[in-house]
């Protein structure tokens, strides 16, 4: 990653995409070595994390993780996330912080140096060609070594750097809980992250 001590940083965390990259390269994210991590490498001014949340259940597998990073130097953005109910009539969660990442990376890019993405989702192609029009350089981390790749060629190619997250993985993850043959068997973990995200928590 090229980074210089004197830029101004700021980290932008698709939660769901970002667990999905992770769990399919087999390891979770240790949010508190992420955190260091970047704060070695410039001034980090935010670390902005988002994920919708499935409002009225008496107990959400997200929430441990959503309050640790809360009070451990993350800024949340959540919104609640949308009942659906899949092709084989199962009752699923959904919920899209493309909006909510595109409003504050638009805000953040009339400070900040560098911007760091978190996502692979080729729809943030223009928002980064938007964010480099105001002079800021972009960072994107997600996974082409995954089976299918998270990341899309296009968003990787708008991008200033692409870091592959299995690069990362010693230094930001540990270990995943999950057997590999269940983590296989995910595979539309994007959807249903609020089943078990909190398996991600620090």
């Amino acid at each position: 990653m090229t980074f210089y001590p004197t830029d101004r940083l700021a980290l932008f965390i698709d939660g769901a995409n970002l667990y999905s990259a992770a769990k399919s390269l087999g390891f979770d994210i240790d949010y508190r070595k992420l955190l260091e991590e970047f704060r070695k490498r410039g001034i980090l001014v935010r670390a902005y994390y988002y994920t919708a949340l499935v409002e009225d259940q008496e107990y959400s597998p997200i929430r441990p993780l959503v309050d640790w990073l809360d009070y451990n130097g993350y800024r949340l953005v959540t919104k609640p996330a949308r009942e659906y109910v899949d092709s084989q009539g199962r009752k699923r969660w959904r919920g899209d912080m493309d909006v909510e990442i595109a409003v504050d990376m638009m805000e953040m890019a009339e400070t900040a140096d560098h911007l760091v993405l978190f996502s692979g989702d080729g729809d943030f192609r223009v928002l980064v060609e938007a964010v480099q029009r105001k002079g800021c350089r972009v960072t994107v981390v997600s996974t082409v070594k995954s089976t299918p790749p998270m990341a899309s060629d296009d968003l990787r190619r708008q991008a200033d750097n692409f870091v592959d997250l299995a690069d990362l993985s010693e230094i930001i993850g540990r270990p995943s809980r999950l057997p590999r043959f269940i983590q296989e068997s995910r595979t539309s973990e994007r959807d249903r992250h609020h089943d078990d995200e909190a398996d991600a928590d620090a």
